[in-house]
């Protein structure tokens, strides 16, 4: 699929919104949560798409008297609802570079990101202006100083002055900027899950392009209604005409979001799209189920920030959805999104079967005006597109992309944007470091991230093909194959988050536990090398964006330190003895489908007793 001309000509994306205070100035705009009552109901407030453009015509008006203008990077550090996405549209209606940072990302990260986007204002909650006074260098750019959020009337000596203060300066219609497609829009910065978070440029055409993929393509129409489980995908439905639920959760903690909150949510607003991330989902599809509750309002849900499991589509799908609604996965990232899709009854019907026997998550197929290619794997520079690059279908290589939704730099780091970057013309490739494949029938399939790929001296072992053998097992959580030692000689390990109620207790435990999944792992020639399991004794340290990116490289440090002094050459011949006798075993059923039996026999190795015990026994300082 070829990639279309790039946006351009005169376009600020914030029109959008004083375009729908005309059109539909009375449809809610924006619904947030503001507490619950005694008997534990929520309570909302609600602006109607004229109020919220109101709202944005006196912030505008207030920032502007305050000295920022067009162009300036302002950096903005309030909590996700009505103030962000009304201040966010006042600085894109200005012309202003609205700058996005999460801050749980750390402190280290977080100072030098503020630093290299060098804002010459600062929008924040009382505790980021704190963190200005006692970090002063990485703000030394920022010369206008607004506080927000509770606390701000007590703490205004922080700043300069407040967002209420400034909203009461003028009102009346702000003029639109004239901006281009070509005019810097906003910063968004990468979740940072393989490695230091970078700044992202984004400029108004490219949002432009993404609003009419989700539009036209996707089907989002005006008059839906969103619950923004992923908050920076809100900023996009007024340009819509959606109007947005905020739902009550906290979005730096979606693994702990309360399903119930949720489904009030959807129930009470008849919400017909939710974006989210799929660990959300893992937490309200089985509530629903429990409750016996369907969710007929919702048209599509979108899953995106890691691989869907199909398992979870399909429950989705079987006992939560109406018969006419739809899952979607769309792929993309920070530096370029949407970039494929594929409706999850495509998933189930097509290629459910094959990602469970480890040919990866299947993405589906390029969006309208977006190229896809995989090209030869190297962690070198790409100066300038080659054809010879492009892999045929079958090999798997890094993920490259190009079209109107891809970025074309990041924020002050050159070298980064000199790995990340292929140009073609006055076109620009985004290598995604993510690697992939295509099938016969055009369809892009994940192997996972190139940074987490493990090397061995027989071979390569890809993270979402080994896993999604492993995640099978019934008291399996989640699973995370890393790499221990140098490159090219890798030593692959499994490390194991079990189900709560399936963490193994005793030493028999786990090497039954062991046993069972070494079987697994046997019938299949990919995962056939992998003899060494950890089971890891805390929640799997993810991002803080999605809850969902396992963080590997954390996860190879604390195998590394399990693994010394590990078991010797002549243990691991035992092992590989094992997972041979446990192929041997599949081979003579003839089923790989014969997993049941194959983890009775497992149990009855196990039960060996000290000869077990001698086979398995665990490297010191294992715990």
């Amino acid at each position: 699929m070829t990639s279309t001309s790039h946006v351009s000509g005169a376009y600020n994306v914030a029109s959008a919104l004083a375009d729908m205070a005309e059109r539909a100035p009375y449809q809610p705009g924006i619904v947030m949560p503001a507490g619950r009552d005694a008997g534990g109901r929520a309570k909302v407030v609600q602006l109607s798409f004229l109020q919220l453009n109101e709202l944005c015509d006196r912030y505008a008006h207030g920032l502007d008297a305050q000295g920022i203008g067009r162009g300036d990077r302002v950096l903005l550090l309030v909590r996700p609802g009505l103030d962000l996405i009304a201040v966010v549209f006042a600085l894109l209606k200005m012309g202003a570079v609205p700058v996005m940072i999460d801050p749980g990302m750390g402190r280290r990260a977080f100072l030098q990101c503020v630093a290299e986007t060098e804002p010459r204002a600062m929008i924040g909650l009382p505790v980021a202006h704190l963190l200005r006074r006692i970090f002063p260098r990485p703000f030394r750019t920022v010369e206008h100083t607004v506080i927000a959020g509770s606390g701000a009337s007590a703490l205004g000596w922080l700043a300069e002055t407040s967002l209420d203060h400034i909203k009461e300066i003028r009102s009346g219609p702000y003029p639109v900027a004239d901006t281009t497609a070509e005019s810097e829009a906003a910063v968004a910065f990468t979740s940072g899950s393989t490695g230091v978070p970078k700044g992202v440029v984004y400029l108004h055409g490219m949002l432009k392009a993404q609003i009419e993929l989700l539009r036209d393509t996707i089907g989002i129409r005006p008059g839906e209604v969103d619950l923004a489980l992923l908050y920076i995908f809100a900023l996009f439905n007024p340009a819509l005409g959606v109007t947005t639920i905020i739902p009550d959760m906290d979005p730096t903690k979606s693994a702990e979001i309360n399903p119930s909150y949720v489904v009030e949510a959807i129930r009470t607003f008849g919400v017909t799209n939710a974006f989210g991330s799929p660990t959300i989902w893992k937490r309200v599809a089985p509530y629903c189920v429990e409750q016996d509750i369907k969710l007929p309002s919702l048209k599509r849900v979108l899953m995106a920030g890691a691989p869907v499991p199909p398992d979870l589509i399909g429950l989705m799908q079987r006992e939560v959805l109406g018969e006419q609604a739809d899952i979607l996965t769309p792929f993309g990232a920070t530096e370029a999104m949407p970039l494929t899709w594929m409706t999850g009854r495509e998933i189930i019907a097509e290629t459910a079967s094959m990602t469970e026997a480890g040919h990866g998550m299947c993405l589906g197929t390029p969006l309208p005006g977006i190229t896809v290619k995989t090209i030869v794997m190297t962690d070198e520079v790409i100066t300038d597109w080659n054809e010879h690059l492009e892999l045929p279908p079958g090999e798997i290589g890094e993920i490259v992309v190009k079209g109107p939704v891809v970025t074309h730099t990041y924020l002050n780091r050159p070298d980064q944007t000199a790995h990340a970057k292929i140009r073609e013309g006055d076109e620009i490739w985004h290598r995604m470091g993510d690697l992939g494949y295509f099938d016969e029938q055009g369809r892009l399939w994940f192997c996972g991230r190139k940074a987490h790929r493990v090397t061995t001296a027989q071979g390569t072992h890809y993270p979402v093909m080994c896993e999604t053998i492993f995640n099978q097992h019934p008291g399996v959580k989640r699973t995370a194959v890393v790499g221990v030692g140098p490159e090219g000689n890798q030593m692959p390990i499994l490390v194991v988050e079990p189900l709560a109620e399936a963490v193994p207790t005793t030493l028999a435990d786990r090497q039954r536990f062991t046993l069972e999944l070494l079987a697994l792992g046997a019938v299949h020639e990919h995962t056939r090398g992998i003899e060494h399991v950890l089971f890891y004794p805390y929640v799997f340290p993810t991002d803080v964006r999605h809850n969902v990116k396992i963080q590997r490289e954390k996860l190879a440090v604390w195998a590394a330190a399990q693994m010394r002094g590990a078991a010797t050459a002549k243990g691991a011949s035992r092992y590989r003895g094992l997972a041979a006798e446990g192929a041997s075993y599949v081979g003579a059923e003839g089923s790989r489908h014969a997993v049941g039996d194959l983890l009775k026999l497992a149990g009855v190795v196990a039960g060996l007793g000290i000869a077990a015990w001698m086979l398995l026994r665990r490297p010191s300082g294992e715990e």
